[in-house]
């Protein structure tokens, strides 16, 4: 590594020595400069990010007095206190604690007031709760350590035992242990290497947990009885070798089965084994075919198993059908496939479902009758918002809790009473420094593509700076379009920092999402990746012809998939944006997908395509990964791409890389790495605003409002 001499007191940018590795197929050779900078042990390799982080550290000294006001509007919007809803689950309440000054939650759960206490208590952090347990503080578990997750937390049905999985370095590798809640004692059992989701079958007397194999696909479903003190005696449930498929398991509400479920980006099985003797084997429901998914879940009716199962098979937005238990080819239509209304989750409980689903771009939740098949739709106020059933543990509740929020309207847990239809609002969260929804609007703007396709695109803003289009504003653009994940309007504290300082923030819902359905998604992947990046190029364009803002006021942010739209638009668009936050960038996109050893490769054909195989979509990733596409003599944008020395899903390399090429193209660009983090970046909740903080002080610098 070499650095240019300089006399300023801000750092060169430092150059990574050029090493170049060739790589070749199919008749095609790339010359690679940096790819040794893969090698994460290397002294060298961190000398550069460490002089990178001094580096991004100088030339943003300025923006440290805007940093700091940010994370303290952050900080003093938040009720630092606090305690969630509580849910239930057996004869206890469960609930989480934050308190102020700590990074961490706090695990507690209260005593039923009797059988027929369904209503959550009103929990206060100045109050003492009646016959409070604390059953795991995350702080103390993370004591004398620079990183902390928790990957699972679960309590046996009886309440007696607990089991809980950490990570400390960032690897989504965790350690499982257990606890006597009756006694306190910590258990001798530990587990290492596992992976997140860990749970007891309903005896209480065995976990479950699944590990990953070198590529750090989740491949194995193992029986563990507690008390044992390691894994060497742990029984294999499940196991799939076939490297594009993942493989969770989870016990079914009826506390009935345990399903296994190996699904890859278009197929999926699941296997059925009974709860109270898992080793007596598993039954598959529907064999695995190429490009049929499926998900199962367990109700009993009229005294009858049935498994309800949606489906896509013939069925692009998917189906809800079932099968009686012993017959899993005797299908019954509940839901026909409706064109548009894109089927997500079936949820039974005893005496009904919940089905979630997506329409006209927002995403529903309705109740399913079992015996009429009646769907009744929850209706919502807000002409954009997220919704989603969650913490509903008990198989026979007589409400649904729902967790509910938009752009304006801040974190709201409600719980749906069944048989009345009512709506409770349980709890709102607080936004202190007194937050009014009215002072901010949101709206859905329609942005034409290239093609003709309408482009959703959600807004959000403060009124007092009058409405999107009146005059030019500082717009901060949001894309994802990858997996068929929706970005949905959510709200957020920390947005409220650049909202109140006249910036409109807006979400593109590019092609290769699921906002719009099944097709949405099938059109921005594989062969029809570029529409992903074209569509965003477009509603930025889109934004600025139509007086919401200029190229020079706009900055796009997009992280992990959306990272690799970043680096996309920023080659194919510079003069769109004036800046480019990329976060956990998935830049050296061609690089990675070629290689089946590296951790997700071959998960991800299905998405991306093979390269390695096939010559036709090795040249057309070829054409947008964004580390080989970087043009010189071209006016980039300011970029910032942010990483974490751990992360495995999208390794440093990618984005350390990516900002090399950039600079001897000429680019303004900066490289972030934490030295402690994984993909989701730095752990704990003081950490994470601080982070943000950084973030949105840069792009406020960028959009010219860091005064």
């Amino acid at each position: 590594m070499t650095f240019e001499p300089t006399t300023s007191a801000v750092p060169p940018a430092p150059i990574a020595a050029r090493r170049p590795v060739a790589r070749t197929h199919h008749g095609d050779t790339f010359e690679d400069p940096y790819e040794w900078l893969r090698a994460k042990d290397d002294p060298e390799v961190i000398a550069l990010l460490e002089a990178e982080n001094a580096h991004a550290d100088a030339v943003l000294a300025g923006l440290e007095p805007l940093r700091e006001r940010i994370f303290q509007e952050i900080k003093g919007r938040v009720r630092e206190s606090d305690l969630s809803v509580p849910s239930r689950k057996g004869e206890w309440w469960y609930y989480g604690r934050t308190v102020e000054g700590k990074q961490y939650g706090i695990q507690c759960r209260a005593p039923l007031a009797g059988p027929d206490d369904w209503t959550p208590p009103v929990l206060s952090p100045d109050v003492e709760v009646p016959g409070e347990q604390v059953l795991l503080d995350s702080n103390v578990e993370a004591e004398g350590h620079s990183f902390f997750s928790l990957g699972s937390f679960d309590v046996s049905s009886d309440g007696s035992r607990m089991l809980w999985a950490v990570d400390v370095a960032g690897d989504e590798r965790y350690t499982i242990r257990v606890r006597d809640l009756v006694t306190g004692e910590t258990l001798p059992d530990v587990i290492e290497g596992a992976f997140g989701g860990a749970q007891f079958l309903p005896d209480g007397r065995h976990l479950v947990y699944t590990t990953v194999d070198e590529a750090w696909r989740p491949n194995r479903v193992w029986l563990h009885r507690v008390g044992e003190p390691d894994n060497s005696r742990d029984i294999e449930l499940y196991g799939d070798d076939d490297e594009r498929y993942w493989v969770g398991a989870g016990v079914t509400r009826s506390d009935r089965f345990l399903m296994v479920e190996s699904g890859s980006s278009i197929t999926s099985e699941v296997s059925i084994l009974d709860a109270a003797d898992p080793t007596a084997g598993a039954r598959v429901v529907w064999p695995r075919r190429e490009g049929v998914e499926y998900g199962v879940d367990h109700a009993i009716v009229d005294g009858q198993d049935w498994l309800y199962i949606l489906h896509n098979d013939g069925a692009l937005d998917f189906e809800l059908v079932r099968v009686p238990l012993a017959d899993p080819n005797a299908v019954e239509v509940v839901l026909a496939h409706e064109p548009g209304r894109r089927l997500l989750d079936i949820d039974c409980f005893r005496d009904f479902a919940v089905v979630e689903y997506r329409r006209e771009g927002l995403p529903r939740v309705a109740l399913l009758e079992y015996e009429t098949g009646v769907l009744t739709e929850l209706e919502f106020p807000d002409p954009l918002y997220a919704v989603g059933a969650s913490g509903n543990a008990e198989w026979a509740p007589p409400v649904i809790r729902l967790g509910y929020g938009s752009f304006t309207t801040p974190g709201t847990v409600y719980e749906y009473e069944v048989a009345t239809g009512e709506l409770h609002l349980r709890k709102q969260a607080e936004v202190l420094g007194g937050y009014d929804p009215a002072d901010y609007d949101q709206a859905r703007l329609w942005a034409p593509a290239a093609d003709g396709t309408r482009i959703p695109v959600s807004l959000v803003w403060k009124r007092s700076f009058g409405t999107p289009g009146d005059a030019p504003r500082p717009v901060h653009l949001y894309g994802y379009g990858s997996y068929e994940h929706s970005i949905d309007p959510g709200f957020s504290v920390a947005r409220l920092s650049e909202l109140d300082r006249g910036v409109v923030y807006a979400v593109a819902h590019v092609r290769g999402g699921g906002e719009l359905g099944r097709q949405w998604y099938e059109d921005g992947k594989l062969q029809a990746k570029r529409n992903t990046f074209t569509d965003f190029v477009d509603v930025a364009r889109f934004l600025a012809a139509e007086g919401y803002t200029s190229p020079d006021r706009i900055v796009a942010e997009g992280g992990s998939a959306g990272g690799l739209l970043m680096g996309a638009v920023a080659n194919l668009a510079p003069d769109a944006f004036a800046g480019i936050l990329a976060d956990v960038p998935f830049v050296d996109a061609l690089t990675t997908i070629l290689d089946p050893s590296l951790p997700l490769t071959v998960i991800e054909w299905d998405e991306w395509g093979d390269p390695l195989h096939e010559a036709d979509v090795y040249a057309y990733m070829k054409s947008y990964t964004p580390y080989e596409n970087v043009r010189d003599g071209v006016a980039y944008p300011r970029i910032l791409a942010m990483t974490s020395l751990n992360d495995t899903r999208v390794l440093y390399v990618e984005p350390a890389k990516w900002v090399q090429r950039l600079r001897e193209a000429g680019a303004d660009a900066l490289l972030k790495c934490e030295m402690v983090a994984g993909h989701g970046g730095v752990s704990g909740r003081y950490n994470s605003w601080r982070e943000r903080a950084y973030q949105l002080a840069w792009i406020l610098d960028v959009l010219g409002l860091a005064d």
